[in-house]
């Protein structure tokens, strides 16, 4: 009897002691079971979050809206970080999205208070991006927030986290 040509989406390994294994591939075995399950839930999470964020019932928003949604969320007086908003939006790595949508802020109204958003350290990293470079310095001193060579003073006393405000 003839031996049946194996198939190409058989590949054969050595496992750890030295023999051939072979192992054979299907279309769906590119997910652990139950994975799709847990991204799912993961993501009904998040959307759940970001919808306590915005209660005017719009569905559909995008990344830079939601940014926005939060930034209107900080008090006068008080900064945040980009990295903080991207986490509270359940995208911890997206920072530098967070700012690129504070660059694009001017143009959008309602207005967005982007002075109020600095770097990790409280570093005046966005300056450059207002029509004047003080413009942001004066915008926060005249809240009451202390700037010191482009520095926010007494930064962990002014930082307002939106995770611990919003509970997520």
């Amino acid at each position: 009897m003839a031996r049946k040509k194996k198939s190409s989406s058989t590949t054969r390994l050595k496992n750890s002691s030295g023999r051939r294994e072979s192992r054979h591939k299907s279309a769906g075995s590119a997910e652990q079971p139950g994975t799709r399950r847990k991204t799912q839930t993961l993501s009904s999470e998040r959307e759940s979050r970001l919808k306590t964020i915005k209660p005017s019932g719009k569905g559909d928003e995008n990344f830079f809206e939601l940014v926005y949604e939060v930034a209107r969320q900080i008090p006068k007086g008080r900064v945040t970080s980009y990295g903080a908003i991207a986490r509270c939006l359940g995208t911890k790595m997206s920072a530098r999205m967070v700012g690129w949508a504070m660059n694009g802020a001017g143009r959008v109204r309602p207005r967005v208070p982007a002075h109020r958003v600095v770097n990790r350290v409280g570093m005046l990293s966005g300056k450059h991006h207002f029509d004047d470079p003080d413009q942001m310095e004066r915008l926060l001193q005249k809240e009451g927030v202390k700037v010191s060579n482009d520095q926010v003073v007494d930064f962990q006393k002014v930082f307002w986290d939106p995770v611990t405000v919003f509970g997520l």
